[in-house]
């Protein structure tokens, strides 16, 4: 019994069956034992996006560093960002990412189990996921929030799976959400043109007896180069440490601003984005011309085209929205795969790649089938 099982949770990684449009076959039998463990297939059915009404460009950018928008487009493909402004907050931002996600998907806010907030940058450090459930409404479901960076987003989908194909949850929200303006020193070049806020979201449900639309996964991360992009707490200026002196009882906590390496982070992300995904797609019994869309962690133009370029892609089945909002961190593949969805481009049935990299140093990959909404798969 112990090895059908393990045969049957192999058989997951490896795809369950064919794609709709004559891609890879997977043996009817292992689909079938694969069934038998986990009664509910994952699929991706609604998405959302918001993204603060502050538009900053580069010009805006010139009045506080050396720098101009010819120098930042060319290094970067970035030409504005938005950034978070008076009265707005981030868990008011993915409430509604998530009101969107819902209402393509067809979902009462009452009938979601779950929401996994992914952000390094909460409105409260003890995490924003259970504001965003009660500005949702969604008052029948948990939710928590998942810290690894600019993976964020990628890893909560692969954990949502877990959930809903072992039958304990239907409906998920999975919400990639940062602000790194609050975090960002804006007087350094190297940093502060890079980064903007903004939110994403999609609901994931768990159909029972059917297909997985999550084909293949991969998952990694390396602390021993945490060193090259980091946030830490500011322990100098809490030294010495509470409530050891007085002085230090009432002073506020802080964390230092937002400290990155970028050329390491950029060899680091052409090297482990290629190798990722190309695990996930062997995880997921698929080749590289079964993908129809990559849509990865917009945190340069130039790591794009290189990954997409190791991968033999060409540069319009890659989703790009960064010279319009910047390095969003979590946020920025669900906000990149609204804008696919709803403009048109990203159809029911299409093959999606997608991978986050970030600090940690994690990397992670997922490659899925966009179901759309409900009424998108009625002929199924």
């Amino acid at each position: 019994a112990m090895a059908h099982a393990q045969g049957a949770r192999a058989s997951f990684c490896r795809g369950l069956a064919a794609r709709r449009r004559s891609r890879s076959t997977v043996a009817a039998s292992s689909a079938v034992a694969a069934a038998s463990v986990f009664p509910a297939g994952a699929r991706v059915i609604g998405s959302g996006s918001a993204a603060p009404e502050r538009v900053m460009t580069n010009v805006d950018l010139e009045s506080l560093v050396d720098t101009n928008d010819e120098w930042i487009r060319s290094r970067t493909g970035i030409a504005e960002r938005r950034v978070l402004g008076e009265g707005e907050s981030l868990a008011g931002l993915a409430a509604q990412a998530c009101t969107q996600a819902l209402e393509m998907g067809g979902v009462a806010a009452a009938d979601v189990d779950m929401i996994i907030m992914c952000t390094s940058t909460p409105d409260d450090i003890f995490g924003s996921a259970c504001q965003v459930q009660s500005l949702v409404g969604a008052t029948n479901a948990i939710a928590f929030d998942l810290t690894a960076a600019c993976s964020g987003f990628v890893l909560g989908m692969v954990n949502a799976t877990q959930f809903l194909r072992c039958g304990s949850a239907k409906n998920v929200l999975v919400v990639g959400a940062d602000a790194l303006s609050r975090v960002v020193d804006w007087r350094d070049r190297g940093t502060c043109i890079l980064f903007g806020d903004g939110c994403g979201a999609v609901l994931m449900q768990g159909v029972e007896g059917a297909e997985c639309g999550v084909k293949g996964f991969d998952m990694n991360s390396d602390g021993s180069q945490h060193h090259h992009l980091h946030c830490e707490f500011d322990a100098e200026a809490q030294a010495p440490a509470k409530p050891i002196a007085s002085v230090a009882a009432s002073t506020c906590g802080s964390y230092n601003n937002l400290q990155m390496s970028g050329q390491d982070v950029f060899k680091f992300a052409v090297r482990a984005v290629p190798a990722t995904l190309k695990k996930s797609l062997a995880n997921a019994s698929l080749a590289k011309e079964d993908v129809d869309w990559l849509v990865m962690h917009q945190a340069n133009q130039r790591i794009l085209d290189a990954a997409a370029s190791r991968l033999d892609l060409p540069a319009e089945r890659v989703v790009s929205n960064i010279a319009r909002y910047g390095n969003t961190s979590a946020a920025s593949v669900p906000l990149a795969l609204d804008e696919a969805v709803r403009d048109g481009r990203i159809q029911p049935g299409d093959v999606v790649a997608t991978a986050g990299f970030g600090a940690g140093l994690t990397w992670t990959s997922c490659i899925w089938e966009w179901a759309g909404p409900p009424a998108a798969n009625k002929d199924e």
